[in-house]
């Protein structure tokens, strides 16, 4: 089984389109136009009976005493941890891509709604969710695609993992406001194949991608 997108390539650098956040010469950051990116897999097991995308980033830190700091900067070495953008279940086997802004298209306040989605399929809480938890203008049950907004002051340009399951079930064993960590538990046993595909971005100014 294999991924691509026309959107970024394996590696390369996810435009801001793409992302919750873009760089701002000004205030650091603004807010982005956050569209999901367009995703196409083929050589899918025949007995396939839906497809599952997680999207998730590896590189978040462990702590946030530094993040988005004045004179501070994210230390490189700081132990990270996954936060999960986006959690698609219940695809039917007959769909092979999903195109651009498909699922998102702008950043909603409080969150999109969910966890109904195109095609019949469901989408769970991303962990923007716990992130706005304290913030009254935002705070809300974030569901589906809500991309990239690493620290404008991190050391570590950050890595987004999409990777799509192959499963031998039509509708996964998750239920209201599921999110990445119950989609990764629920999979286990159902997944026939697997592909990622991995893009790369920073809103830190003196990071190379």
């Amino acid at each position: 089984m294999k991924i691509a997108s026309s959107s970024f390539a394996d590696g390369g650098v996810i435009p801001a389109e793409f992302a919750f956040c873009a760089p701002d010469p000004k205030t650091h950051v603004t807010l982005s136009k956050n569209r999901n990116p367009q995703l196409a897999w083929r050589d899918a097991p025949a007995g396939a009976k839906s497809f599952a995308i997680v999207c998730h980033d590896p590189d978040v830190p462990s702590r946030g005493d530094d993040v988005n700091q004045e004179g501070r900067e994210v230390p490189a070495s700081l132990a990270r941890v996954d936060f999960f953008h986006w959690v698609l279940v219940d695809l039917p086997a007959s769909i092979p891509s999903v195109a651009a802004g498909e699922f998102s298209s702008s950043v909603v306040a409080r969150g999109k709604p969910g966890p109904e989605a195109p095609h019949g399929a469901r989408q769970g809480i991303n962990d923007y969710t716990g992130w706005f938890a304290a913030d009254p203008q935002m705070a809300g049950d974030y569901y589906g695609y809500d991309g990239p907004c690493p620290p404008w002051n991190d050391e570590l340009p950050h890595r987004y993992v999409f990777t799509v399951y192959a499963l031998d079930v039509a509708r996964l064993p998750v239920q209201g406001a599921f999110g990445g960590s119950d989609v990764r538990k629920a999979v286990q046993g159902h997944v026939l194949a697997q592909a990622s595909i991995t893009g790369r971005y920073a809103l830190n100014p003196a990071v190379k991608l």
